[in-house]
This record gives C-alpha cells, structure tokens and sequence, in this order.
C-alpha cells in the first residue's frame, strides 16, 4: 500500500448551529491546516498516488478565503468539514482540520 499525506493552509470562516450558547455561533474564522491522506494498492501511470497539486487544488477551491456555510448545506464543524472534504479528494481516507493550536478534527473512512 502506498500512502501519501499533503498539508494545506486555508484561511477560512464559518458560523456553527448549536444547541448551547457559544462564541462559535458568530461568525468567525481560522488559519486552518488540512490535512489530506491518500493511499492506494497501485500508482497510477505518472508512478503517483494522487498528483498533490490536485489535492491542493481541491480544498484551496473548496475552503480557501470562503465561509463554509456559503459552501455546504450541512452545519460546518470542523468534523462535518473534514468528511466532506474526505469524499471529494480521490483516493482520500483521512482528512484532519486544525482550526487552531490545540483544536483538531479528523474524520476517516471506516473499511
């Protein structure tokens, strides 16, 4: 199995629909880091995984200087943000957001 991991910085914000009182409520934004991981059995004809300027294309469009809830049709948490993503990226089987220092969610395929 070959696995390839790709970071990306996005400057991003997002309001979050919660049943409790929060700062989080407001809109506010992050100096994300994403994390995509990709693997697959074979590579394909170029001897790559997945081309990490795709994947960097991919969630820079996605997130990039964008509010999430303009984006998604869901509640933008950092873990609905992450399997959204996940699905988007081929060959992706975990994706990491780090909103900030000491805040990360992943989200990974279960198989």
């Amino acid at each position: 199995m070959y696995y390839v991991e790709k970071v990306i910085e996005v400057a991003m914000a997002h309001r979050l629909t919660l049943d409790y009182g929060s700062p989080c409520t407001g809109l506010h934004g992050h100096n994300a880091l994403v994390t995509v991981c990709c693997r697959s059995r074979e590579l394909d004809a170029n001897g790559m995984v997945v081309d990490f300027a795709e994947v960097k294309r991919i969630v820079k469009e996605s997130l990039d200087h964008r509010c999430a809830n303009d984006v998604v049709p869901f509640n933008p948490t950092a873990e609905n943000l992450a399997r959204w993503l996940c699905g988007r990226i081929p060959k992706c089987y975990k994706v990491s957001i780090r909103e900030s220092e000491h805040n990360v969610a992943t989200y990974e395929v279960d198989e």
